[in-house]
């Protein structure tokens, strides 16, 4: 763990109040890179699964950092689906602390590949204020704020207020009545836009190298190796140098 000085990081300034003190673990890189802000519920239903995973992968591909809280549900969704090399956790708590537990795998690989960033020393173990201001740090990280799911007095309403204060938009996936009531109810009031197809927003962040993204989209179907290298030549072998694939028992991995 070591520690930078929050007055370097330009997005900390749409805090309220600049904290003192900031620890990290990773990569600082990522700070320098366009990035987006996803959040939601803990308890995400089958379509926001998919979907949070889908969107956050699409913007990933095209070189967006996705800044999340490592929480369970949507946060935990986010990360993985922007790859822990292009993440950033954004913890509650002490950096020695992995919480919540179940994400622990998930935090440790993002420590190692990604950036997770805390305002709190050694030993700090998570309060209720202690995420509200993980969540003010979240939100602030962030070009604009995607909600994919949220209920009514769900801490995702408190990173909504921050994201209004700070001038960001807001963005939510499209739910049936009575199904996600906050994010509905943005829409409602004018406060949030709705993402109606996850490769046209995307977009707006860069167009994706067809070639490349066909190769992806071929790899991501666990080809069997011979057939891949008929089709791609020593491509493959590019592709696992540089970490990109895995090869398992005669078949590719996409990482």
């Amino acid at each position: 763990m070591k520690q930078i000085d929050p007055n370097s990081i330009e997005a900390i300034n749409y805090m309220k109040k600049v904290p003192k003190e900031l620890f990290y673990k990773g990569n600082l890189d990522l700070l320098k890179r366009r990035s987006v802000s996803i959040v939601g519920t803990r308890r995400p239903s089958a379509y926001t699964k998919d979907f949070t995973f889908k969107l956050a992968k699409a913007l990933s591909k095209r070189g967006v950092v996705i800044v999340s809280g490592a929480a369970m549900g949507v946060d935990a969704l986010a990360h993985l689906g922007a790859g822990e090399s292009n993440t950033i956790a954004v913890m509650p708590n002490g950096l020695d602390i992995k919480y919540p537990a179940v994400n622990r795998n998930l935090i440790s690989q993002i420590e190692e590949q990604g950036l997770v960033l805390s305002f709190f020393k050694v030993g700090f173990r998570a309060t209720k204020w202690s995420f509200v201001a993980r969540n003010e740090l979240v939100v602030a990280l962030g070009e604009l704020l995607i909600v994919t799911e949220a209920y009514l007095k769900s801490g995702s309403l408190r990173s909504v207020e921050y994201a209004l204060s700070m001038g960001k938009k807001i963005y939510v996936l499209p739910h049936r009545l009575n199904e996600s009531l906050a994010t509905n109810e943005l829409l409602k009031s004018g406060k949030a836009e709705v993402i109606y197809d996850i490769e046209d927003f995307a977009n707006r962040f860069g167009i994706l190298n067809e070639s490349l993204d066909k190769f992806t989209t071929y790899l991501e179907s666990s080809p069997p190796l011979d057939d891949a290298i008929i089709k791609y030549g020593d491509k493959i072998y590019e592709a696992e140098l540089e970490g990109l694939i895995s090869i398992e028992n005669g078949f590719i991995k996409l990482l």
